[in-house]
């Protein structure tokens, strides 16, 4: 490898980010990120931030997920909760009902029999998904296992037994942009 010096950092106005406005109206990645009962509220923030990031089309806060706005959530989301649309629901079940109506294929993140690894997943590029993502510690809820149409796991090679949900987040959300958005 060669050494090269030109790797100046950017300053904030070079790197051409759309504003709200322009974020709203632009193309999204046909995701919706459904939190199922996610505690930390810097959690949700950063996944919000992540959201945004890959231009996901929402995200479906459910049961004890907190809501915008809340300075524990905009200390991570950095702004992200203006540009991504939300919408809060009492269980999962609600989101899953409502994103099933709406034509989304109801995928949970989660470590489960018969789960498909995250590498083999090839999303159709014509069809939308709800990646529903599960409570610190108990993961996603059973009631949701029950109504899902897979289950992705994502391949780990450690001594732990789970990634952070924010890491599974960012992990998974690369992953469907990667293979579902024309990047040339």
């Amino acid at each position: 490898m060669t050494e090269n010096t030109n790797h100046r950092k950017l300053k904030l106005d070079e790197l051409n980010r759309a504003s709200i406005d322009e974020f709203k109206a632009q193309d999204k990645l046909p995701v919706a990120v459904v939190l199922d009962n996610v505690r930390s509220m810097n959690n949700i923030g950063s996944i919000f931030r992540t959201s945004d990031g890959f231009a996901v089309e929402q995200i479906c806060l459910c049961g004890i997920t907190a809501k915008p706005p809340h300075r524990d959530i905009e200390k991570t989301a950095l702004g992200a909760t203006q540009s991504i649309a939300w919408t809060y629901y009492e269980t999962p079940i609600e989101a899953i009902e409502q994103l099933r109506k709406d034509g989304y294929k109801i995928i949970a993140i989660e470590q489960a029999e018969n789960s498909l690894m995250l590498n083999t997943f090839i999303p159709q590029k014509t069809e939308k998904y709800a990646l529903i993502f599960g409570n610190e510690v108990n993961g996603v809820s059973d009631e949701a296992m029950e109504l899902i149409d897979a289950c992705i796991e994502i391949p780990q090679f450690g001594t732990k037994h789970s990634f952070n949900i924010v890491v599974s987040a960012g992990i998974v959300l690369w992953d469907f942009f990667v293979k579902m958005v024309d990047l040339s």
